[in-house]
């Protein structure tokens, strides 16, 4: 295991990020032992719980189920260069991972975005430049007032209690599909709506609240602000990738993370929590979830958790995406006058932007197979995959991108102690009836993860945030 982690840090360009096993993970033997504070996840938000806990010196451990940090940040190596595989990308307004980077000393870099987009709509392709996409005048027409209507509704939601909102229960009734289905009358701006769904949640917009869609506009500053690039959400990456900050944090850490340690049972009493992973008992007076909710239904807890907890945890989902970096010699489509973007209704490959770095020494483009197209693709071979999301990048930007120097994909869908990525998601009738369990802690068990952030909840900014608050609820009643 230790040349795990060892690796992991080799992956990990940009900076002095290799982590040596013993200093991240203790010894393997939990029994007996007694902390203040039992952490489960190693994710951002678990990591950023466990360093304030133990910044005001509360006897913390924290166990994770991986071989490695990260949670939903997964940075690999292609022809030499590290690529993110999951959460990558940061923009304004996103301090805490700002912040958090620059003490690290983790470059940002921005994403290219100069250069004619394409738009693969009803089996046509065409381009553009800017932010405007040739659907035709009254479709244009259409998505500028929608989304002047859609942060006018936005603003109507409290993030910190969004099922508060004037018309949480009729917007909570009905999907994000529906609402569309109803006020709009073009068929290609209702087109561009479902693939911005696909894009911003890895989800369709038939499986999304609208409420629940309107709380993540406000907490993430608007429509286009989540959606956009240059000014957005997807403005910037960490050089050297996004896995770095959980390494970085683990590092502060030194004999508190538990690799390879899946937790199987919570048990509470009056006086503390008992944690049983696969292998060792740990005692605490508390304990605290960085996991997304739907995870949690793996743990058996004793006794259980509020019924409004466990209907959230069951009805809640999480998006399905498949995430593919495929590397060319150089990158052509700048040749060629394009910025890298794309988006399609059709094929597999929904959205892809320009992923070379930052002096343009790796040369690549970044595809998102998202909601169906990646259930789809989940249940085809490797080789059939490749090829397809290799055509799909054909049609998009010409035959030069059928000859790929290398290629590397992550399917979230697959992967066990996630199943699933970006975020868990809001169907319709969660929110506005059981969304108050989404941060209530139950007994001694407190909650984290990026599904409870009220800023930037699905982005690592939002997971930081959700661990920070949760370590801050821990200590308050510890003091009391």
């Amino acid at each position: 295991m230790a040349t795990e982690l060892e690796a992991q840090g080799a992956d990990v360009k940009g900076g002095n990020t290799s982590v040596e096993f013993d200093e991240v993970n203790m010894a393997r033997s939990g029994d007996g032992q007694r902390f203040d504070v039992v952490v489960v996840g190693a994710g951002l938000s678990g990591l950023a719980a466990a360093g304030r806990l133990v910044e005001r010196r509360a006897a913390t451990v924290v166990l994770e189920a991986r071989e490695r940090v990260g949670g939903r940040t997964l940075t690999k190596d292609i022809a030499g260069h590290a690529v993110d595989l999951g959460g990558q990308f940061l923009g304004p307004g996103q301090d805490r991972v700002r912040d958090l980077a620059r003490e690290l000393g983790v470059p940002t870099a921005r994403v290219h975005c100069t250069g004619r987009k394409v738009l693969w709509l009803g089996g046509r392709r065409s381009e553009y430049c800017g932010r405007t996409p040739k659907v035709g005048l009254l479709a244009l027409l259409e998505l500028a007032w929608t989304i002047r209507r859609f942060d006018r509704l936005a603003a109507l939601v409290p993030t910190d209690r969004p099922w508060d909102a004037p018309n949480a229960a009729e917007w909570d009734g009905v999907s994000l599909e529906r609402w569309l289905d109803k006020q709009l009358w073009t068929r290609r701006a209702k087109a561009v709506f479902q693939i911005a769904a696909q894009a911003m949640y890895a989800a369709e917009a038939r499986e999304l609240s609208f409420l629940y869609f309107l709380f993540s506009l406000r907490a993430g500053a608007g429509f286009e602000r989540n959606a956009g690039i240059e000014g957005g959400a997807q403005q910037e990456f960490l050089v050297g990738g996004a896995q770095q900050l959980s390494v970085g944090l683990a590092r502060r850490l030194p004999g508190v993370v538990r690799l390879g340690e899946p937790v199987e049972a919570i048990e509470q009493t009056e006086d503390e929590v008992v944690v049983h992973s696969h292998a060792h008992t740990y005692r605490a007076g508390r304990a605290i979830i960085g996991l997304a909710p739907g995870l949690c239904e793996r743990i058996r807890f004793t006794p259980e958790l509020t019924p409004a907890r466990r209907q959230l945890q069951r009805r809640m989902f999480t998006g399905s995406v498949v995430k593919c970096i495929v590397a060319y010699k150089t990158p052509f489509w700048r040749d060629d006058g394009y910025s890298g973007e794309a988006v399609a209704d059709d094929g597999l490959v929904r959205i892809v932007f320009d992923d070379c770095t930052g002096d343009g020494d790796k040369a690549a483009l970044l595809a998102f197979i998202p909601g169906d197209a990646a259930r789809k693709a989940s249940c085809l071979t490797p080789e059939a995959r490749r090829q397809a999301i290799i055509d799909d990048l054909v049609r998009l930007f010409g035959e030069r991108a059928a000859r790929p120097s290398d290629y590397v994909e992550y399917d979230w869908i697959r992967d066990p102690w996630s199943v699933g990525c970006y975020v868990g998601l809001h169907p319709p009738g969660v929110l506005s009836t059981v969304g108050t369990a989404l941060r209530a802690p139950c007994g001694r068990v407190h909650f984290a993860g990026s599904e409870t952030a009220t800023r930037w909840p699905g982005f690592m900014d939002g997971a930081l945030e959700s661990g920070e608050r949760a370590a801050a609820e821990v200590l308050e009643a510890m003091r009391s």
